[in-house]
């Protein structure tokens, strides 16, 4: 995920501290059933779309920028499926950011997968039964993506003190 100017901007005064962000994952399925991937650039790994939000911007249109900007692909988004803040993550230039996700079960609605940006090497549509080795995260929001229509998933994990 390539940094938007906006954190870069903050960087210059806080350096490398801790950074809590907001970040959208986008489930992108199509008439088909199959989920939308993409393999990151920068450490090969496939993973669902994802992004952060701009200033100002709702988590639904950052799921539908991110899909187009990362796949060529349409979408519109349909239920949340999950809010969860996630374990801090350190860069390899010493940044820590923690992210609260929102992820959401979109529709392809148009578009053709294809690398869309640097950030990815490959983006493709996958079988359910026959997904690339993913993050456990991945797998979870991609089965709650397909179950029947239910809640949206809240982590009620004890925060230690």
């Amino acid at each position: 995920m390539g940094t938007p100017d906006f954190i870069r901007e903050l960087r210059v005064s806080i350096g490398h501290q801790p950074l809590f962000l907001p970040g959208v994952t986008a489930v992108v399925l199509d008439d088909e059933g199959r989920v939308l991937l993409v393999r990151r650039a920068d450490n090969g790994s496939w993973t669902l779309v994802s992004g952060i939000p701009e200033p100002g911007e709702q988590p639904a249109e950052t799921a539908v920028r991110e899909t187009w900007e990362e796949t060529a692909v349409r979408c519109v988004p349909e239920r949340l499926l999950l809010v969860q803040t996630l374990p801090p993550t350190r860069y390899p230039n010493g940044d820590v950011c923690q992210f609260m996700d929102v992820s959401l079960r979109c529709r392809a609605v148009g578009g053709s997968a294809r690398v869309n940006d640097d950030e990815s090497s490959e983006v493709g549509w996958f079988a359910l039964d026959a997904l690339p080795p993913l993050h456990q995260g991945a797998l979870d929001r991609i089965k709650l993506a397909t179950e029947d229509e239910g809640p949206a998933w809240f982590d009620r994990g004890v925060r230690s003190s």
